[in-house]
């Protein structure tokens, strides 16, 4: 069958967009083939720096014929439905269409179609050029005189030729003949733009392959790849240095050239005091060079780089070497400006004064001075929440507050350690880690911290360490390093708190808050750094919950659902407990007017009106008498959400988050759902704790006067205790018991009950909706059958037994105090008619029913669950 060859040759390509090019080219083609009729066997595109090529094997020479019949409208229908049909089915008069009739609908028109196949040259000739000129480009160019003209063509840079052959192996091929803009297709290409700049006339892709590898031009880029890597690594190793991997530079430079030729280049010895991250950045991002470190060393780097040229120079590539050294010279000379300059005084001390007193920062300290110009200079994080320095401010409050609770769970506290004396770490510490290899929520040896090692630090030291990462955790983004390299921040940031002393966990917190950054980055393990990073990112999250920038279908701005996931991520793989929604509220309190002076909350009143003013404590965002969000900033508009709405709708995505780790993790969808719907319990305004605290804003109303809590929450007040306590806002917990419940329907039993208890689940639900009485307990007096005693007595056991189990936390053991419902419940479905003539033992029977349902529906909701 004959092959198709395309290749479109252009000015050089931007290397970014060149594979995603070559895709969508491949993609536009194949499908407007098979559209047309024709079909292919394979194909394959390839890209180097000035042309997109097209490799399409076993094309059809020919589209097959057509014959079709359209059906039309009645004939005695109105004229513009006739019409219509006319154009549909392309006729020119309804004299042209016939007539068909039917015994029920009468006499209706239908139209025969017969289209004749087309050659394929001819289909390539009409959809190449509609193709070009359409190219999806994310930026493109006109040129030449005829750039003035409307329409005129358009591309990534200017397009120089187009080539396009047709044919079958046995046989010569034709070029497929079509003009675009005065370009013509034909069968000349061209080679290296130095080395063979001639042209060069293909027949198909085997010999168009072989002419330009002879003209010094290799057109695989995975080829291209594979040759740089090599000759790097190569000329590293004759050097006797480790060449220094990057994929992503490897793709751009691989994109650069089209006959790679790799040497080695040099610089000074005294750049070498800048940090290597500094160094393999000005490296990478001014010359698109890969660094090199001595054989074997860890971090160190060497003076020596490796650059790709797309030339083979005469000298050996000296002069192309030498005139690269020089470069990375001159922008070295930058970065050690930089870097010296960041670690002096600011010229500006006697204006910091103001933020430094606010954070208790010290001046005599570069990376203080820094945090104390971001707050003084009002850098705007987002409008409608406030500076760097406000947010600042929240996250070390409530990092202050999550500490302890984050130490407890990785590095235990000073005085929480019964039987062992301060700072000695148990011998036995583990946490539960969820990874690909492992079991979902199976205990992993306990990895040590990174600053405290095994020792424990008191509950005073973590919570002042946590603050004081917290307050330097953005204080790098005024440094001159991270201003010309943004992916450096927080790595400079530990360099410069290391340089003036920090505590080891205060450096590493500096960087590691980011973390992690994708489902692949590491998250971090240091109780400091945890704190700091999960502040962080709950900051984030709720403060756009709060102005409703949610994520919205593909579109997530923010990257909230990284936020998200590294949250989880952070809390299931270090095995911390932490309840969610009093985080949440939390840091919904830190935006609130009185602390952050940017939210207020508009309160009922007696008389049935309302009125703004600030909150005393967290509390008072879920009083009863809370209801939406304002904003205290003119001409900011908030959503008419109370915060229980904020929280309850947050935690809501916090959950899908969560499916969407443990499925990747091999945990069923359905069990998951089970686990969550059994665990649901709303937040609500906590009882018995309405009264009104006098605030610096106004006063709260008094708590005398009852309304409604808010209509997103249902009329149940937890006390203060569960707020926040709810099984479904303690992401660890949920793990656990998904892990628990897995195994337990793994078992025979487990299966055996699934059956049973979603039959009597069944059976309730529809009595239920036939509104059939069912008793409000259970009375062993109307039992008739022995069946109904034991499995009366069975869940009584299992209800006693599975609720120990699960207020100890001990979730496999509350599954296997169900097991034991197995044999009483077949029993009772083999023995027993439920809906006997006598309705008060049926209405008795079902109350049964429903007791088991009850019963496994503490563990997990098992109608959500297939099988």
């Amino acid at each position: 069958m004959p092959d198709l060859l395309l290749e479109l040759r252009s000015e050089e390509i931007p290397a970014r967009m060149q594979r995603k090019a070559a895709g969508d080219l491949r993609k536009l083609l194949t499908d407007g083939l098979v559209e047309a009729g024709l079909t292919y066997e394979a194909a394959r595109e390839y890209w180097t720096p000035r042309r997109l090529t097209l490799d399409i094997r076993g094309l059809t020479a020919r589209s097959k014929d057509i014959s079709e019949e359209i059906k039309g409208p009645s004939t005695k229908a109105p004229e513009p439905a006739v019409q219509g049909f006319l154009r549909k089915a392309g006729l020119a008069s309804i004299a042209e269409a016939h007539v068909h009739s039917d015994p029920k609908k009468g006499d209706f028109y239908v139209a025969h179609i017969s289209r004749p196949g087309r050659p394929a040259e001819q289909i390539i000739a009409e959809l190449v050029p509609g193709i070009i000129r359409n190219f999806p480009w994310p930026k493109s160019m006109r040129w030449g005189p005829a750039s003035a003209k409307p329409g005129s063509l358009r591309w990534v840079r200017p397009l120089q030729s187009i080539l396009c052959t047709f044919g079958p192996e046995t046989e010569e091929p034709v070029v497929v003949d079509f003009e675009i803009d005065g370009i013509r297709s034909g069968n000349i290409t061209y080679g290296h733009r130095f080395h063979a700049p001639g042209a060069i006339t293909v027949r198909r892709f085997d010999d168009y392959v072989a002419r330009l590898e002879a003209a010094k031009v290799v057109l695989d880029a995975d080829r291209r790849k594979e040759i740089i890597l090599a000759d790097a690594r190569n000329l590293a190793f004759a050097s006797g240095l480790d060449l220094v991997e990057d994929e992503g530079l490897l793709e751009e430079v691989s994109g650069l050239v089209e006959w790679p030729v790799v040497l080695m280049g040099e610089f000074e010895q005294d750049f070498l005091a800048i940090p290597a991250e500094v160094i393999r950045l000005t490296i990478r991002a001014n010359q698109k060079c890969f660094v090199t470190r001595p054989h074997g060393a860890g971090e160190e780097l060497s003076n020596r780089f490796i650059l790709t040229a797309d030339i083979e120079a005469k000298d050996g590539g000296k002069e192309i070497a030498h005139g690269n050294g020089k470069v990375v010279r001159a922008r070295l000379s930058d970065a050690l400006y930089f870097w010296k300059t960041d670690q002096g005084d600011l010229p500006d001390l006697d204006q910091l004064q103001a933020s430094a007193e606010k954070f208790g920062l010290d001046l005599e300290k570069p990376l203080d001075q820094r945090m104390a110009r971001l707050d003084h200079l009002n850098v705007t994080f987002h409008a409608k929440l406030g500076t760097q320095g406000e947010r600042v401010e929240r996250i070390a409050r409530l990092a202050e507050e999550l500490a302890p609770l984050v130490a407890s769970s990785i590095s235990p506290l000073e005085g929480e350690m019964a039987g062992r004396p301060e700072g000695v770490a148990s011998a036995g510490a583990t946490r539960p880690d969820v990874s690909k290899q492992e079991e979902v929520g199976a205990p992993r040896e306990m990895t040590p911290s990174v600053a405290f090692g095994d020792i424990s630090p008191s509950r005073g030291e973590i919570t002042a360490l946590a603050r004081r990462a917290a307050v330097l955790a953005k204080a790098d983004l005024t440094t001159e390093v991270v201003g010309e390299f943004p992916e450096l921040q927080g790595a400079m940031g530990r360099k410069y708190a290391l340089l003036q002393g920090e505590h080891p966990s205060v450096a590493a917190a500096i960087e590691e808050h980011y973390k992690p950054q994708g489902p692949s980055d590491r998250v971090p393990t240091d109780p400091v750094s945890v704190a700091v990073a999960l502040s962080d990112k709950l900051d984030t999250l709720v403060g756009f919950w709060a102005i409703d920038e949610k994520p919205t279908g593909s579109k997530d701005p923010y990257a909230l659902r990284r936020a998200a996931l590294g949250v989880v991520r952070t809390l299931v793989e270090n095995g911390v407990r932490l309840p969610l929604q009093r985080q949440f509220l939390n840091s919904l309190f830190g935006l609130t007017f009185n602390r952050g002076n940017r939210f207020s909350v508009v309160w009922r009143a007696d008389d049935e009106g309302d009125f703004t003013t600030g909150v005393g404590s967290a509390d008072d965002l879920i009083s009863e008498r809370a209801g939406s969000l304002s904003s205290e900033i003119r001409g900011v508009e908030l959503p008419d959400h109370s915060a229980s709405e904020i929280i309850a709708d947050l935690l809501s995505f916090f959950h899908d988050r969560l499916k969407v780790y443990l499925r990747d993790q091999g945990a069923r969808h359905d069990l998951i759902d089970a686990v969550l719907a059994a665990g649901s319990r709303p937040i609500s305004p906590l009882e018995g704790e309405m009264s009104a605290q006098p605030t610096e804003g106004g006063a709260v109303p008094p708590a005398s006067h009852s309304v409604a809590p808010p209509s997103a929450l249902p009329g149940i007040s937890p006390s203060r205790g569960e707020i926040g306590q709810s099984s479904n806002d303690d992401l660890l917990q949920i793990v656990r018991r998904v892990e628990a419940l897995g195994s337990f329907l793994d078992s025979e039993d487990g299966r055996n009950l699934l059956a049973g208890t979603k039959r009597a689940a069944n059976i309730v639900a529809a009595e239920e909706k036939k509104n059939t009485t069912i008793a409000d307990r259970v009375e062993p007096a109307l039992f008739r059958e022995g069946a109904e005693k034991t499995l009366y007595a069975a869940v009584n056991q299992a209800e006693k037994q599975a609720g120990e189990a699960i207020q100890n936390e001990d979730f496999s053991a509350a599954m296997l105090a169900l097991s034991v419902l197995r044999e009483p419940v077949d029993s009772f479905f083999e023995k027993v008619l439920v809906n006997d003539e006598d309705q008060a033992v049926r209405a008795n029977r079902l109350a049964l029913l429903a007791r088991i349902r009850a019963a496994t529906d503490r563990v997990a909701d098992f109608s959500k669950i297939a099988g």
